[in-house]
């Protein structure tokens, strides 16, 4: 009895080579299945990115199998992925603690008397107001002029010669002419003279705050002036009672 070779000259080469690419195909639509369901229109976590690399394995082709070094490189992506998703959930929280903390601090600030970093005042005429200019270097003179809301200078006030540093000064509610001058909100211009130029001088005045704006975005907290407006707390010099 003989027996007929039906294979027609196909050798164990052209099998084994039938079988790596059904199983790249497979290994491939295995890979594109679990990225479907792992992740949708999701960005990739930790947990889509396990289930991809557990699929990768199973779908692994037997005569190529994951090589160590990209086994333990993948591990280490995974591992490097859990390290940030925990990070970001603890930085997460320390925003969140932060924005309660600047609650607290916001609440405990209404109603208090500051003085900011600011040129307009609201100002009770009836009596003193205290404000202070600061000075860059020895100078002499440093003048203040103060201008109503119609824009009219109605005080001006010579502080002489001033060293480096904080300059106060005092109005006492009247005009030049020596007349009490209407409650409201008032400017007040500093300058020094600086090598034969007029210079400009910052001006720390009080004011009461209204409100506090509390960022959403982790930005910093505002202050809302009686009459004056919105000012960074980073603004404020002095906080009173």
């Amino acid at each position: 009895m003989s027996v007929t070779d039906t294979t027609s000259g196909v050798s164990i080469k052209d099998v084994l080579a039938n079988s790596s690419v059904k199983t790249n195909n497979t290994s491939s639509d295995g890979l594109a299945s679990a990225t479907n369901s792992a992740t949708g229109k999701k960005a990739l976590g930790k947990d889509a990115f396990l289930q991809l690399l557990v699929t990768q394995l199973k779908n692994q082709n037997p005569l190529e199998p994951q090589d160590n070094g990209d086994f333990v490189a993948q591990l280490a992506q995974f591992s490097s992925l859990e390290g940030i998703t925990t990070l970001n959930d603890t930085v997460s929280g320390i925003a969140g603690n932060y924005n309660s903390s600047q609650a607290l601090q916001a609440s405990s600030l209404v109603g208090r008397s500051v003085v900011a970093q600011t040129d307009t005042a609201v100002v009770d005429t009836s009596k003193s107001f205290n404000g202070t200019a600061v000075v860059p270097a020895s100078v002499d003179p440093v003048t203040i002029k103060i201008t109503d809301a119609d824009g009219k200078v109605i005080r001006t006030i010579d502080m002489g010669s001033q060293q480096a540093g904080n300059a106060s000064f005092i109005w006492d509610g009247k005009n030049d002419a020596g007349e009490v001058a209407k409650a409201g909100t008032y400017k007040f211009a500093a300058t020094a003279t600086y090598d034969s130029k007029a210079t400009a001088l910052v001006t720390y005045l009080p004011a009461t705050v209204n409100s506090v704006t509390i960022s959403q975005t982790g930005g910093e907290l505002m202050l809302n002036l009686a009459g004056l407006g919105s000012i960074a707390l980073s603004k404020v010099q002095t906080i009173g009672i």
